[in-house]
């Protein structure tokens, strides 16, 4: 399983949110580097964003959901073009959810499990 991994719950619709762009970045120096990126499933989900074993080291990292595309696709005004949810991680390998619950005016997150 990869170490990071999400999950999008359109909590408007009430179903997973397919076809969401997710980028991963990870904090260098002054800047970000792209670290992964895939686009959510029907489970609402990227399976294997990073690779089996793959273990980051300890650091900030960022998750960048590219929502707009999934509200337009759907005729859906909404407020937010992208929601980025930045972290630490202790680089002991551990996983980490960062899962988001997202609606056209509104987004929340957490560290899930």
């Amino acid at each position: 399983m990869s170490q990071i991994t999400t999950h999008i719950l359109d909590t408007a619709r009430g179903c997973p949110a397919e076809g969401v762009t997710i980028r991963l970045y990870a904090a260098i120096n002054d800047g970000w580097k792209e670290l992964a990126s895939g686009v959510t499933n029907g489970d609402g989900r990227v399976p294997n964003l990073l690779k089996d074993g793959k273990v980051l080291p300890a650091g900030t990292y960022r998750t960048h959901f590219e929502v707009s595309g999934y509200f337009r696709n759907r005729g859906h005004k909404h407020f937010y073009p992208y929601v980025d949810v930045a972290f630490n991680i202790d680089g002991d390998g551990q996983h980490y959810h960062i899962p988001l619950l997202l609606s056209p005016y509104g987004y929340s997150t957490y560290r899930g499990s």
